[in-house]
């Protein structure tokens, strides 16, 4: 491999903003804070919006707007026999 053509690839913490999950794994994301960990270790952090933790498909708590009270039939029901 050809020296100083590849980005630093180490371990880096991430953080939900929304419930304060935390996860470390390796990255190449470009980070300026770092987190002291629990074990003593000092790794580079980048916050998330989102993560599996509070992602509405990941929890269950994902709505199909066919499971909405049959909100797509309601309006089939009111304004598909107007076009006619």
């Amino acid at each position: 491999m050809r020296e100083g053509i590849h980005p630093a690839y180490r371990e880096v913490c991430f953080v939900d903003l929304s419930n304060g999950f935390k996860f470390v794994t390796r990255s190449c994301v470009n980070t300026k804070e770092t987190v002291k960990m629990d074990d003593g270790r000092e790794l580079p952090l980048f916050k998330l919006d989102t993560s599996s933790e509070s992602h509405p498909f990941y929890t269950g708590t994902q709505k199909s707007v066919d499971n909405l009270g049959g909100r797509v039939e309601k309006f089939r029901n009111r304004y598909g026999k107007v076009a006619r």
